[in-house]
């Protein structure tokens, strides 16, 4: 039994010792679970709290409401008004007949406030819950263009406006939201919101809808027309001007939803339905001064700020717009158009009618209409901005339009990165390319800056195909321009473009999408003096260099490089130096100028709306580009452009472009980057030995007193052609006929005989005597006529019938001719010639 005891106490303890294991494994895991568990709510609070900061940074204060809300005047947020540059003339205002915005209370006590069947229904159609939520709600949290609450409407339309849908502003709307029902109350959310939403028409709030649409204070409307306009508010695009017929459906709806949540009795709603709410006239608008520039200027500003942030109100926007500039840019824009298309002159007046040119002969285009922008490339700001004159009314659009021939700059700007230069030659004869000139003529050799600037066609597709297509899109986009295929050119890109050549290769502008453009806005401040935009300091953009910039601005403000009309009418000198660039269609119904100083762009578009009533060319648009240049440069002191460092000037032969000899008739100074200069002589004109009786080339035959050297143009095989069909006087082929003189028997030459072949050692054999001999000289040209002589023997004794002189001809092969000369003691010199042909080696 003893022996028991032991064993009984050893089981005992070990399973003791089993739990205590147990337990103090458990206690283990708890203490573990509870340390993990413990850091994970650490780590959420942390994260959360994290989260919350990042999600309130910056987040807007809500006491700028009642500054912008709860005016002490009792007005409301003013209409938002562009001016010009001075910030003087007001071109438009956001508000209906620039009427000012009224403030109504929602309290009784007021005699003017706003009246309850309006809060109803504003409630029933847009926030039925609004008596019971905080401000917000979660349902639409996702759909980020939903603002279910009148505290979150107030929230995006007030404070989030310029932060781009996400869920953080969705969080964040509802985070001010439930500020602002906690700090202002629902009355007041509800007053607020009645007296700032949106009805369209930038009508903004109740009391300027009621007048634009009823006629009358909101205080006065009835249950039906409070219904309409809460339907309004809620889709202001759905109104009494725009459709009609909806925004009276639309108020009946609501006047259901009103009867439905009980905010509308039956008997209420059903006198409500008998009212018949009548519409006000829409008002006729004035005509705006610079209706295409307003356009213009608020698609730039849509970068910056929603459009209805901007249409509610309270900004002041100070834009580039000349006032007097555009004036006058309308004025002769008008009269321009009208006679184009052979309409009566308007009936309006125009001071600046005086710079305007005549019409081109025969250029009466019906259907045409014309457009024109101003910039000053030296800041990148539109000066002026003329829409689309159609019959002499201009509308407030700048439609973009095919851009033709007017990019072929960027052509030749892409030859002259490449080694060409405005004196390189090129050959406008048929074959050289499929592309026809608009003139349906060839023009023959020139150099490159003549094709430029009378816009050939021909020529630029052939350099065009040198270049390469890619290589000149390149450039081209560089410059914020597209030669693809299809694609339109707007005033604004041309402008912006030909003005980093005005400004010798920077764009300055400012950005939009990645791209520089012309600006129209100088900077847009709030009511309160903050400023929301400054763009009045251009960005500035280098893109091709300054040596570049000059040769195309040399080649296209070179007046005597424009021929026929442009130079006869002298329309496109404007009295201060430069440059221009003329564009058309093939189908003729788009025409472009496009023209510069170092101080204006002002580029041109002419139209025609059907392919009837004339053609149009770029000479027309050319007479108003000549009148808006005048009219933006009268105050400017002229100023042209000066050599960089990295080009040079000098003397060359026209048309071929090389060093001139003095056989060439035509020197031009010419300008070239360094480096790119010619080295060779001129090859084009060359001299030669005419029979002028039979205007064949001279041979050795040819009596001396029937030759004349003539300078002629040396054509290349494949223009000959042309240059036959032309006119134009070329080199005769066929040499004049060989008569070989009556053989004297004291000068002559018996060995080789006439028109042989020879090769190796040649003995020349003949006879050298006479009276009064003295010597004689034996001498080889090569050609029917040489022109250098080379003397091979020479001897004071005579010979008769026998060896002259020895010629070794190894190395030399073609036709030559050999002459004898032999010197009299009267100084008279006979001579024989023959002409013989060297084999030469095989």
């Amino acid at each position: 039994m003893s022996s028991t005891i032991p064993i009984l106490r050893a089981r005992r303890e070990r399973r003791l010792a089993r739990q205590r294991a147990n337990h103090a494994r458990t206690r283990s895991l708890f203490l573990s679970a509870g340390m993990v568990l413990s850091f994970l709510i650490a780590a959420l609070i942390i994260i959360t709290a994290f989260a919350y900061v990042s999600l309130t940074r910056d987040l807007p204060s809500t006491a700028i409401l009642p500054i912008l809300l709860n005016p002490p005047d009792g007005l409301l947020l003013q209409p938002t008004r562009i001016y010009d540059r001075t910030g003087e003339n007001v071109l438009f205002t956001f508000a209906p007949n620039d009427s000012q915005r009224r403030y109504l209370p929602l309290s009784a006590t007021n005699p003017q406030h706003l009246p309850n069947s309006l809060r109803d229904a504003v409630i029933a159609k847009i926030d039925p819950y609004f008596e019971g939520h905080p401000g917000y709600t979660l349902t639409t949290i996702f759909n980020y263009d939903l603002h279910p609450t009148l505290a979150q409407r107030l929230a995006f339309d007030l404070l989030l406006f310029d932060e781009p849908p996400s869920l953080r502003r969705a969080l964040r709307e509802r985070i001010l939201a439930a500020q602002i029902t906690a700090r202002y109350g629902r009355t007041q959310i509800l007053e607020w919101y009645l007296n700032s939403a949106n009805f369209g028409h930038h009508a903004f709030g109740a009391e300027a809808a009621s007048q634009l649409y009823f006629g009358k204070s909101a205080a006065q409307l009835e249950t039906a027309e409070s219904a309409i306009l809460a339907a309004v508010s809620d889709a202001p695009s759905l109104n009494p001007y725009d459709a009609p017929l909806t925004a009276l459906e639309r108020g009946r709806e609501t006047l259901t939803l009103m009867q439905i949540q009980g905010l509308l009795s039956a008997e209420a709603a059903l006198e409500a339905r008998g009212e018949s709410p009548v519409f006000q006239t829409p008002p006729i608008p004035e005509p705006e001064l610079a209706a295409a520039f307003v356009n213009l200027l608020l698609t730039q500003l849509d970068s910056q700020f929603p459009r209805e942030r901007i249409e509610r109100g309270g900004l002041t926007i100070i834009s580039t717009l000349d006032y007097d500039l555009q004036q006058q840019s309308s004025c002769v824009t008008a009269f321009y158009a009208a006679r184009l298309a052979g309409l009566p002159d308007p009936v309006i007046s125009c001071d600046s009618l005086r710079f305007l040119p005549a019409l081109p002969p025969e250029s009466k285009v019906e259907n045409s209409s014309a457009s024109a922008i101003i910039t000053d490339p030296k800041t990148g700001q539109i000066l002026a901005a003329v829409g689309e004159t159609f019959q002499g009314q201009e509308t407030p659009l700048i439609a973009a339009h095919d851009p033709g021939s007017v990019l072929d700059a960027f052509i030749y700007l892409t030859g002259f990165t490449r080694g060409l230069s405005p004196a390189s030659l090129i050959w406008d004869i048929p074959g050289k390319t499929d592309v026809q000139n608009f003139d349906g003529e060839y023009h023959g050799p020139m150099r490159l800056r003549i094709a430029l600037a009378n816009d050939y066609a021909a020529p630029a597709a052939q350099v065009l195909s040198q270049m390469g297509v890619e290589n000149v899109d390149e450039i081209s986009a560089s410059f914020g321009v597209s030669r693809d295929a299809g694609a339109e050119l707007s005033l604004l890109d041309a402008a912006g473009a030909f003005g980093v050549f005005a400004q010798e290769g920077v764009y300055f502008g400012q950005e939009f999408e990645d791209t520089l453009k012309p600006v129209s806005v100088l900077r847009v401040e709030g009511n309160d003096g903050s400023l929301w935009l400054d763009w009045s300091t251009p960005q500035a953009k280098p893109v091709v260099t300054p040596g570049l910039a000059y040769l195309i601005n040399h080649a296209l403000s070179d007046e005597t490089a424009r021929l026929g009309a442009l130079q006869s009418s002298n329309v496109l000198d404007v009295g201060t130096p430069a440059a221009v660039k003329l564009g058309q269609t093939e189908d003729a119904r788009d025409a472009w100028t496009i023209g510069y100083t170092p101080s204006r762009v002002v580029a041109v578009w002419t139209g025609a709306r059907a392919q009837t009533g004339g053609d149009l060319s770029p000479s027309a648009p050319a007479v108003l580009w000549s009148a808006l240049m005048q009219i933006a440069s009268q105050n400017l002191s002229p100023e042209g452009w000066a050599a960089p460092e990295d080009v040079s000037i000098i003397n060359v032969c026209d048309p071929s472009g090389m060093l001139p000899t003095t056989d060439c008739p035509n020197l031009v100074s010419e300008v070239f980057l360094n480096g790119n200069e010619p080295i060779q002589v001129d090859t084009m004109y060359r001299r030669y030995a005419v029979n002028r009786e039979t205007g064949l080339l001279a041979t050795v035959f040819t009596l001396p007193h029937l030759i004349e050297e003539r300078v002629y143009l040396v054509v290349p095989p494949d223009a000959r052609s042309w240059a036959e069909g032309t006119g134009l006087e070329i080199p005769p082929s066929d040499y004049d006929v060989i008569q070989p003189p009556p053989l004297d028997e004291n000068v002559n030459i018996t060995a080789p005989d006439l028109f042989s072949e020879v090769g190796g050692d040649v003995q020349i054999e003949g006879t050298a005597a006479g009276d009064g001999f003295v010597s004689y000289r034996v001498l080889v040209g090569q050609g029917l006529n040489p022109q250098e002589w080379i003397q091979v023997a020479e001897s004071n004794e005579p010979v008769t019938a026998d060896v002259l002189a020895a010629w070794n001809t190894n190395g030399l092969s073609g036709l030559y001719a050999i002459q004898l000369q032999v010197v009299r003691n009267d100084q008279r010199v006979d001579t024989a010639i023959i002409q013989i042909t060297v084999k030469g080696e095989e």
